[in-house]
């Protein structure tokens, strides 16, 4: 039943402060890592779990998610989440061990994965059937901006508070939203009293899904398939996925209802789910690392800087609902947006070594309207065929398809800089040859620049060869990162044509979740 007047928004706001509680976490920790290594006593490489184990049990819960919703009660699993998020916070605050941290993290990512799918359902079904456009465009709000805007609050508390405090202020915030779903939201029936629990097939969901997420998050640090653990990893993701698939198909109660990929809106709305998330978080990956490796920014200057596609985001998403609500196709507003993301990734392909924050202003207003104008329409178009419990499943794959996207954008994009790092220094190291006047008139200012501050000439040589090193490895990355760039906008454009084999709808208006 839909709810009306200041009710509604009461609920829209609570859903989008729960979700975001999840959202914001999946990226306000990467720029307080530093301080956790020298505060914790880690390694880069064991620090990166904090993120890993958080983003696995995450990507696990996401695809239940639907299916836990109707066992316990939507509002009975919603509130847990956020009361568990909120208690798992304060121990990742309160860590005093790397293990403890990572433990915690982990569990923070169960509950963080309960936050997002009931919070779209119950946003869907308190908006009317004809505004549904509108509700999801605010959902949107949340999933695109809590990611940009994370690395800027992570950064800004990191620098003025410590780094317990970016998990301190999700017990406020958490609070409040467990209030409000007490007091606002309707309790919802439990629909499968009876059903047994498919054990099986939670146990080969887990392993698939969480060998698959490790495979991708440390891949690269593991040297890919040069690594046992890898490779083990990637067999047992498809073996368990294939296995996890079968046993769903063939049992009375799944877990996860794959009966819903006989929508084609659905199964073709997963793609451009995972798409999108390519898209979104490869950007939000390269964009901090090549400001703060190459160009010298602060954390948190880079996320001032995104702060303002943020913004554009905000202001583009009601617009966004009220065109899909007038009727506007949206195959359409989809290929606007991924000609606008296509335009923002050939800016930033043209960056430079002397490029400033005056630089990545338009670009990354053109990626936020890009944005908007992708999340909104493409959600739509996935779940528009959807009815009853089916949403509450839709819902959750969809979320899990755009974090795997994301997941395995990032994972290509670094084995792409590393190949395109490769291929870009062995073609300028033949400019740095004594048979290039150009380039030994430059050691020799060098060398003499040096020795005229009391260096000797063998060490004034050593000198120079290094400062022309560096200069070329910026060159380097600077054109590895602009491939990047290149690649992804690239692959938006091809991806265009999959959006129009979904059928046409004049005023798309997504089926509200009925018990």
């Amino acid at each position: 039943m839909a709810e009306t007047g200041a009710k509604k928004w009461i609920i829209t706001i609570t859903v989008i402060l729960a979700a975001l509680l999840e959202l914001i976490d999946t990226t306000i920790v990467n720029v307080s890592l530093p301080d956790i290594m020298g505060n914790l006593g880690a390694t880069l490489d064991e620090v990166g779990w904090v993120v890993t184990g958080y983003t696995v049990a995450n990507v696990i819960v996401l695809p239940m998610s639907g299916w836990l919703g109707n066992k316990f009660g939507r509002k009975n699993y919603f509130l847990f989440s956020i009361i568990a998020f909120v208690i798992t916070s304060f121990f990742c605050g309160h860590a005093h061990t790397l293990s403890e941290l990572i433990l915690f993290r982990i569990l923070q990512g169960f509950a963080g994965g309960g936050l997002l799918s009931p919070a779209q359902a119950i946003l869907l079904e308190t908006w009317p059937r004809e505004e549904m456009g509108m509700a999801t465009a605010l959902f949107g709000l949340g999933a695109v901006f809590g990611p940009t805007v994370g690395p800027t609050i992570g950064g800004y508390i990191t620098n003025h508070l410590a780094w317990p405090w970016i998990f301190y202020v999700n017990i406020p915030v958490g609070a409040i939203a467990v209030f409000l779903v007490i007091t606002f939201i309707k309790p919802s029936p439990v629909s499968s009293r009876g059903e047994k629990i498919d054990y099986w097939g939670i146990l080969c969901l887990l392993v698939a899904v969480g060998s698959l997420q490790i495979f991708l998050e440390r891949g690269d640090r593991e040297d890919w398939f040069h690594s046992t653990m890898i490779t083990t990893l990637a067999i047992s993701s498809v073996i368990f996925f294939i296995a996890f698939v079968w046993r769903e198909l063939s049992i009375e109660y799944p877990v996860v209802n794959f009966k819903i990929m006989r929508h084609r809106s659905f199964t073709i709305g997963m793609f451009t789910s995972f798409m999108l998330g390519f898209a979104m978080y490869v950007s939000v990956f390269v964009f901090p690392v090549f400001c703060q490796s190459l160009l010298g920014f602060t954390a948190l200057q880079t996320g001032e800087i995104l702060f303002p596609g943020g913004i554009a985001t905000i202001c583009m998403m009601p617009f966004v609902g009220t065109m899909l609500k007038r009727g506007i196709p949206a195959q359409i507003m989809s290929t606007l947006g991924m000609i606008l993301f296509f335009v923002f990734s050939y800016l930033m392909a043209s960056s430079t070594l002397q490029s400033g924050t005056e630089n990545f202003f338009w670009p990354l207003i053109v990626r936020g309207i890009g944005m908007s104008l992708l999340f909104v329409p493409l959600t739509t178009l996935a779940v528009q065929d959807l009815h009853g419990k089916e949403m509450g499943q839709g819902t959750g794959l969809n979320n899990m398809m755009r974090q795997l996207g994301g997941s395995f954008g990032i994972a290509i994009s670094t084995v792409i800089l590393n190949q395109r790092i490769a291929l870009h220094r062995n073609n300028l190291v033949g400019y740095m040859s004594n048979f290039n006047s150009a380039e030994v008139t430059r050691q020799n200012m060098l060398v003499n620049s040096f020795m005229s501050k009391g260096y000797s000439f063998v060490q004034a040589k050593q000198m120079a060869y290094a400062a022309l090193d560096g200069t070329m490895t910026r060159q380097v990355l600077l054109l590895s990162y602009n491939d990047v760039y290149m690649f992804v906008g690239v692959f938006m454009l091809c991806c265009i044509p999959f959006l129009y084999l979904q059928r046409f709808k004049k005023k798309v208006t997504l089926p509200v979740d009925a018990h």
